[in-house]
């Protein structure tokens, strides 16, 4: 009975939890003639619901009638909702962080885990791990490196640790059993948990803990910018989700990494050119206003304080017919864009600032000011460009007086945003609605397109925030040599070599400029292949100075992690693009087996933009289109590429003809609308076939793409990212892997797969709670894949403790540190993978049970040696001769050695006997030299001679000491010829050595207590 109580207990301990059951009441809203329904609340209880319903009679259903539509009725539900659940998201954070129960919680995780102290518990759910078809209710404690898990069950322990650096797949998923779970792929292993409270809530906290390790632990970011991360033993969940918002709302809108979102209001937008109020979200960061709608109609603003021209703000009460509350109107001046002004949700008290500071009350919206002019952003800066001048502008003036059709239709393209920029104001200011996007798809004026990439890219922010910047870095890269500078030089001449301005030394020298200040700028990229081309179009529509900050926003916002050695930023987007094709093409996955070649044959759409595959006139379109929209741009385009070729993709017989057909429809795609002449424009790769593929419009192209695939959202495309990244580290690690396993070591191939995975654990412990380890403090991104794991000298000491066969041996930690020594054979305090595994390969062979087989033959081991060293073999080093002190303390390690061995006596009097050999054998060649001249053996590295200059080795006589010396004996020392004889000598001595090692028991051994250690 005490048993079956105990067990009772130990159940109700770890599953009984109110936050662990799901609310059986909910109270949903359809909109008419639509099949999807939203949760507008839910309730554990009958009482609970209802208690929701009357709140919603009250609130809710009266300001209904106002509507005209159920769409806007939905629209205006589904944000009253979101602002309740965000305002309930504040209180039940602090509830959340009770420090009392936290702290009951923190003791069963290092109770249970046995994690080390310093690691950090960021938040514990409870929920169900499906263990084969059977639930065991738990608890799951997200740390900093670690996803752990624990249930007891009647007895029944389930307990598990995952480290975040080990994930391969993290997603929601529901099948017949689970209706929505969450499933995590590690180790080869499939785990879903289910049950949760707050699913998304939990989910998206694993998305950020995993990110966070693959970027501190991978990329070796250190988040300088980013306080709340930058120590991995202060995160915590306040601040993981703080970042991501801050990312968040830096991509949308565009902004520099400087800036935070400081505080969100909900609040209506007057729209002056629609006369419609919109509704949305004001977001303050500390040196910008935005505004996004919610309501479906795509607009959006971004007001820079520094282009205000009063921070004066104008306020009026109005009656709110909605929500019968109070509300303010504030109207700000803009130098850039008309008036704008904005109505908000917050108290009638909340002081309105327009500064760096938290404000809680905010601005925005414009209305219509003729008198005021609109001018351009960023052309007020004081800062010069080394070239002044768009390279199109100099080598293809456009003539006004030409009236053919082309010109014509370029003339209509600039008349309608014209009219745009007179209706929605121009420059940071102007609202980007729909009608923005629909200029964008028919494709940017020549002479506008520089402006406007500046503009949709953000890049104009950072150039105006840095005067001078770009003049600074040119001059201070100026004659720089590096392996950078060298990639430049040499791909100068293929950057779009068929162009005019790149054909003289004005383009040539813009270029090499560019390139060479952002390798100096950020070292980390240096420079990448597809860049020069990149570039090029950049600097053909956009100054020197805008195009080196239009470099910056693609590399370093717009497309990260796709311009360095590994480009894992192309690999994640090409397998968001697999899984999109699987998604919205299914007749081209069932027809396909292996989707490795859309990857294959996207890589370069995605390096470059397409600007690899199209001709300039027709690339430079969909540049447009990435600038206002991102990434989303690129993979809708390679969509529509593949739907248009579908049938033919259908009919291929291999990947050879199917890369035939999207370069012959590539090179059909054409500009019909460009008024660049000839000279300028692309001719095709191919002309053969050339009526089976009929000309491909570039604007009907993308339009094509808006049309089929525009709902596909930013937010999934993100999501899809973080996913999909995991999947490509991990990826490449098993890679990497794999050929370290192929290398000719001496080690079995099992062997050394563990003994890598143990290294690079080791390597990650180093990195794990601690912001200034030497892994990190010395990492080189330019070093190949296979070296950017290294070990500094404790951590290396620590794994060579755990492997080593001589536990017990009292001077462990010296031999360790000598091995060390050993083995960083270029002197820079770190040793990486290869260094480690061939020096215990070759040199410390005995060290991991790689014995000789059969009797040993002495003498054929030292004719050996002394045949190597007459060759002098590169393999083989001219070893020193040890001094005194360092036999002293090389008898004293093997004494160490010994120390618990059943033998351990025999072993010592061997020690003796090697020991009085070597003495002997040292007193006889001194007494052979007394004749002769003093010796010429120079201490090893200069570090065992204390004795004067022209010091004898002979003895001297104890009364007549020699002058400036401090021992009255000269020193002897030993080649490591006579030490291994000698060793050699006694069978003892040579059994031991070579005694076989249980390899696999200490790999296993290091691998249960690596963490512990």
């Amino acid at each position: 009975p005490l048993n079956v109580c105990g067990l009772l207990v130990g159940t109700l301990d770890t599953v009984l939890d109110s936050t662990a059951k799901v609310a059986p009441f909910r109270i949903l809203h359809q909109t008419p003639d639509s099949q999807v329904y939203w949760s507008i609340a839910c309730g554990a209880t009958r009482e609970e619901i209802n208690q929701h319903w009357e709140w919603l009679l009250q609130n809710i259903m009266r300001t209904l009638s106002v509507f005209d539509s159920s769409e806007d009725i939905t629209s205006f539900v589904q944000g009253k909702i979101r602002g309740l659940i965000a305002e309930e998201g504040k209180v039940s954070l602090v509830q959340e962080d009770d420090p009392e129960k936290f702290r009951e919680a923190l003791l069963r995780f290092e109770k249970w885990f046995g994690l080390p102290e310093k690691e950090k518990l960021v938040t514990y759910y409870s929920c169900s791990y499906w263990k084969g078809r059977v639930p065991c209710q738990g608890w799951l404690y997200l740390s900093t490196n670690f996803l752990s898990f624990y249930s007891y069950l009647l007895g029944s322990e389930v307990k598990f640790i995952v480290s975040w650096d080990e994930i391969w797949k993290l997603e929601k998923s529901s099948n017949v059993i689970l209706a929505e779970s969450i499933h995590v792929v590690a180790g080869g292993e499939d785990h879903y948990f289910s049950m949760f409270l707050h699913l998304n809530e939990t989910f998206l906290l694993m998305e950020q803990l995993a990110d966070y390790a693959v970027r501190r632990l991978f990329d070796k970011e250190t988040f300088q910018q980013e306080p709340a991360l930058a120590d991995p033993l202060q995160i915590s969940k306040r601040g993981l989700e703080t970042h991501a918002r801050n990312e968040q709302f830096r991509a949308f809108f565009r902004l520099p990494r400087e800036e935070n979102l400081l505080e969100v209001y909900e609040s209506f937008l007057w729209v002056p050119f629609s006369h419609f109020n919109t509704l949305g979200k004001i977001c303050l960061s500390e040196s910008y206003l935005c505004f996004a709608s919610q309501d479906g109609s795509q607009c959006y603003v971004i007001v820079p304080i520094r282009e205000a021209s009063s921070s004066a703000l104008e306020y009026q009460e109005e009656e709110d017919t909605c929500t019968q509350r109070g509300n303010r109107i504030g109207s700000l001046c803009c130098s850039r864009t008309p008036r704008s002004v904005v109505g908000s949700d917050g108290g009638p008290d909340c002081p309105l600032q327009v500064s760096g500071e938290a404000c809680h009350t905010l601005i925005e919206h414009f209305e219509d000011n003729p008198e005021e002019e609109a001018l351009m952003v960023g052309q007020k800066s004081s800062s010069k460009a080394v070239s002044t001048e768009a390279l199109m502008t100099v080598f293809h003036p456009q003539d006004a007086e030409n009236l053919d059709p082309k010109m014509l239709k370029e003339k209509m393209k600039e008349q309608s945003w014209n009219i745009h920029f007179s209706e929605y104001g121009r420059g940071m200011s102007m609202f980007r609605t729909k009608k923005t996007r629909d200029l964008i798809v028919r494709g940017v004026p020549e002479f506008l397109r520089g402006e406007l990439w500046l503009l949709f890219s953000g890049a104009v922010n950072d150039m105006a925030t840095h005067p001078g910047y770009y003049s600074e870095l040119v001059e201070q890269s100026l004659g720089t040599s590096t392996l950078a500078t060298d990639e430049i030089e040499r791909d100068l001449h293929r950057s779009l070599p068929e162009h005019p301005a790149f054909q003289s030394d004005t383009g040539i020298s813009a270029l090499r400029r560019v390139l060479t200040a952002y390798a100096y700028r950020n070292p980390k990229i240096g420079y990448c292949q597809a860049m020069n081309i990149l570039t090029s179009v950049l600097l053909l529509y956009a100054k020197e100075e805008e195009a080196f900050w239009l470099l910056v926003a693609v590399c370093e916002r717009m497309l990260p992690d796709y311009f360095n050695r590994r480009i894992i930023g192309a690999l994640v987007d090409q397998a968001v693009f697999e899984e999109l094709i699987r998604e919205q093409l299914p007749q081209l996955t069932e027809h396909t087996t292996d989707m490795t070649f859309f990857s294959s044959v996207s890589l370069s759409w995605f390096l470059t933009l397409f600007i690899s595959v199209l001709p300039i006139e027709s690339a430079v379109n969909v540049v447009d289109c990435f600038f206002y929209d991102g990434i989303k741009a690129i993979l809708q385009l390679g969509l529509a590429v593949l739907d248009y070729n579908v049938e033919q993709l259908l009919a291929c017989r291999d990947d050879a003809e199917a890369v035939t057909i999207l370069n012959k429809f590539f090179d059909s795609v054409t500009n019909k609308d460009s008024p660049l002449p000839a000279t300028v424009q692309q001719a095709p790769v191919s002309n053969n076939d050339r009526t089976s593929h009929p000309k491909v419009d570039i604007t009907d192209l993308i339009r094509e793409a808006y049309e089929k695939y525009g709902d596909i959202r930013s937010e999934e495309v993100e999501s899809m990212r973080r996913r999909k990244k995991l999947f490509v580290i991990q990826t490449l690690e098993d890679t990497t892997r794999q050929n370290v396993v192929s290398d000719p070591v001496k080690f079995t191939a099992a062997h050394l797969d563990d003994l890598y995975g143990l290294f690079k654990r080791q390597h990650f412990l180093s990195c794990y709670w601690t912001m200034n380890s030497p892994a990190l403090l010395h990492h080189d991104p330019s070093l190949p894949y296979l070296e950017q794991y290294q070990l500094g000298r404790s951590q290396f000491c620590a794994l060579f403790s755990l492997l080593a066969p001589w536990v017990h041996c009292a001077g462990r930690d010296a031999l360790s540190l000598w091995a060390f020594h050993l083995l960083d054979e270029n002197q820079d305090g770190l040793v990486n993978f290869k260094e480690f595994c061939c020096g215990l390969g070759e040199g410390l062979t005995l060290y991991l049970g790689q014995t000789r087989r059969g009797k040993v033959d002495l003498q054929a081991y030292l004719k050996q040696w002394q045949d190597e060293l007459l060759k002098k073999e590169e393999n083989i080093k001219d070893l020193p001769r040890i001094n005194q002190c360092q036999f002293i303390q090389f008898s004293k390690t093997l004494y160490n050695l010994f120390h618990g061995d059943p033998e351990e006596e025999s072993l010592y009097r061997a020690v003796a006997s090697v020991t009085s050999l070597l003495l002997r054998m040292e007193e006889v060649g001194r007494r052979l030299q007394e004749p002769g001249t003093p010796t010429e053996t120079t201490p090893p590295n200069g570090e065992a001679s204390t004795s004067p200059e022209g010091s004898s080795d002979t003895p001297s006589p104890p009364s007549v000491p020699e002058p400036n010396s401090h021992r009255q004996e000269v020193e002897w020392s030993f080649a490591f010829e006579q030490i291994l004889a000698s060793l050699l000598n006694e069978p003892i001595l040579v059994r031991f050595f070579e005694k076989p090692v249980d390899v696999q028991a200490r790999l296993e051994h290091a691998k249960a207590t690596q963490l512990k250690v």
